[in-house]
């Protein structure tokens, strides 16, 4: 199969994984109303279309935190991508910084910060849940500045994973011991070339960052069962102060999706957020990213930098969120599918792909810089 659309990839995902693995990357909490408004609500906002105002000169960099990128978007933090190819996040690294793009590392990646580091060139972003020890946070954190990990994003919409009916079909979750060894060995043994990549060549299988913690486990044994024991229900905004002491660097506040909770973000000095629900991935029925981004955008644009993420399935949806006051875009689902169909390459071609389209809408839209990029490019229905 020729892939032309992160769609593609993901079919192309599903064929190659394991069960386990696909459903923990397609599915999303309960019902999975908030997963399909995600793609649902970005598909019905209608672009205007402008012609003839020479579009022979497009500039699609943007500056984040600092940083100039080729694309306003990033790769964002993804749990266990790393089984989804051999040494996962060592390869969507490259394909990153291939791309001129940030990558972000997950508290719960397969890969480590330092393994990571080593397949880097360039600093990358590091992703961080609060788990009940706090000490060990602080050791993370510290790693994170020693590898000189660029920008710390800080999840907030974790406090307790959500209940995904998808992960407990498959396999992942409530199946811990033996009994959930062997379904998942059997799963990957039905899919020979991931079970050979991965399974095999693959090794070890482990949270990378967190084994140290584990006593001897991987953590993926039942990896929800792990997070629910682990992740810290009790935190609150007094937890930035602490996370403040242990990192100087640009801190990005992920999953908000209500103007008051942004708000708070700006006065404790958050130098960006993310408007997300968690792919729809936590609590089903709340807002699409889409339609929680304007008022977000509105709030507090003005005081830090806003990102979004959820639903994003081509470069068309890069410009929307842009248009609805997004100043970059996180990826998410596109790069784990497209890692798993064909590795780094295919995060790179994928990557392109998003790069391709962006051009096309632009171009078609009349906006030659993602600075000109406003809700003015949105059709009035």
């Amino acid at each position: 199969m020729i892939a032309a659309s992160i769609p593609d990839y993901r079919e192309l995902a599903r064929k190659r994984l394991p069960r386990f693995l696909f459903e923990y990357i397609d599915g999303g909490s309960y019902a999975e109303v908030t997963l399909r408004r995600n793609i649902a609500d970005l598909e019905n906002i209608a672009l205007r279309q402008r012609v003839l105002r020479d579009m022979s000169q497009l500039d699609l960099s943007t500056e984040l935190f600092g940083q100039r990128q080729a694309l306003p978007v990033a790769l964002a933090p993804i749990g266990l991508a790393g089984m989804n190819a051999r040494r996962g996040e060592c390869q969507a690294v490259r394909a990153a910084e291939t791309a001129g793009i940030p990558f972000t590392l997950s508290t719960v990646s397969a890969c480590s910060m330092a393994e990571v580091a080593r397949s880097a060139s360039r600093p990358f972003w590091f992703q961080l849940y609060m788990i009940r020890d706090r000490g060990f946070v602080r050791e993370l954190l510290q790693e994170a500045v020693e590898l000189k990990c660029s920008t710390l994003v800080f999840t907030v919409d974790m406090p307790v994973p959500g209940s995904r009916y998808r992960d407990y079909h498959s396999g992942l979750a409530g199946a811990p011991g033996l009994q959930g060894a062997v379904r998942r060995a059997l799963q990957g043994a039905m899919k020979p070339d991931w079970a050979w990549d991965v399974g095999v060549m693959g090794r070890p299988h482990a949270l990378g960052n967190v084994a140290r913690k584990l006593q001897g486990k991987t953590g993926i044994e039942d990896f929800f069962a792990w997070m629910r024991e682990n992740f810290d229900n009790s935190i609150s905004w007094k937890d930035l102060d602490f996370i403040r002491s242990e990192w100087n660097g640009p801190l990005v506040i992920k999953g908000l999706l209500d103007p008051e909770d942004a708000r708070e973000a700006a006065a404790i000095g958050a130098d960006g957020i993310v408007v997300s629900n968690h792919g729809g991935r936590q609590l089903d029925g709340v807002l699409s990213t889409a339609q929680a981004l304007p008022p977000i955008a509105e709030a507090v644009g003005d005081q830090l930098t806003v990102l979004a993420d959820g639903g994003v399935r081509s470069g068309l949806d890069v410009l929307r969120m842009l248009a609805l006051g997004a100043k970059g875009v996180l990826l998410g689902r596109a790069w784990a599918f497209a890692l798993a169909a064909r590795g780094q390459a295919g995060v790179e071609h994928m990557l392109r792909l998003i790069d391709a389209e962006m051009r096309v809408a632009m171009t078609l839209t009349g906006v030659t810089s993602i600075a000109e990029i406003d809700r003015s490019i949105l059709a009035q229905r």
